[in-house]
């Protein structure tokens, strides 16, 4: 190792403390709708019915990840369970945004997909991404409860949302930052979600 380089990079540390202060602030503004929102996709499933999620970028990823977890396994092996991440079938969202509009890609799969009692996890870091609003606008008409993780102010999703929907916004204006805090609140459900099919 050269002695010259410092053996602790500051911009890393900084990251870190970043992220450790976005995550005590998160716990502080959401621990008690991150529970509600988590029993409500637990008690969803149970009876039956079936999970949506849909995000753009880094949320298109989160979205598909939390749909693996559910499909597939969490912690701990359990029966699988239903969830469609919405971003995953390029036909499908290509065929569409190029015959109507892109702001239609999610909308149109939860009209054809979406039944009443379901849930749409909508995910968008700003609350302003147009195919995820619309998305929520179908849901709604369609009896599907909505849970939105955001961030910063909660954009045009935020002013979406109906009193039995759940917001969970983390108060920080860093994309990166809100990203992080989104994986550790689909984790947070996933670990409710075993721990109420396990108990229950």
């Amino acid at each position: 190792m050269n002695p010259s380089l410092p053996t602790v990079d500051p911009a890393i540390e900084h990251l870190f403390e970043q992220h450790l202060e976005t995550c005590r602030r998160t716990r502080i503004a959401l621990i008690e709708p991150l529970g509600r929102a988590a029993l409500l996709l637990a008690t969803t499933l149970t009876a039956g019915r079936k999970i949506l999620i849909c995000g753009n970028g880094g949320s298109a990823a989160d979205a598909q990840h939390f749909s693996a977890e559910l499909l597939n396994r969490f912690e701990s092996e359990r029966q699988p369970l239903p969830a469609i991440a919405l971003t995953t079938d390029s036909s499908t969202l290509t065929s569409i945004a190029n015959d109507y509009a892109f702001k239609e890609v999610f909308a149109k799969p939860v009209r054809a997909l979406g039944q009443a009692g379901d849930i749409l996890v909508a995910l968008s870091t700003s609350g302003k991404s147009e195919n995820v609003n619309a998305a929520v606008r179908v849901a709604q008409e369609k009896g599907l409860g909505i849970i939105a993780l955001t961030g910063r102010d909660g954009g045009g999703l935020a002013s979406l949302l109906r009193p039995t929907d759940i917001e969970l916004r983390v108060p920080d204006p860093s994309t990166a930052r809100i990203q992080e805090m989104h994986i550790l609140i689909l984790h947070a459900f996933c670990a409710v979600i075993d721990r109420h099919l396990a108990t229950g």
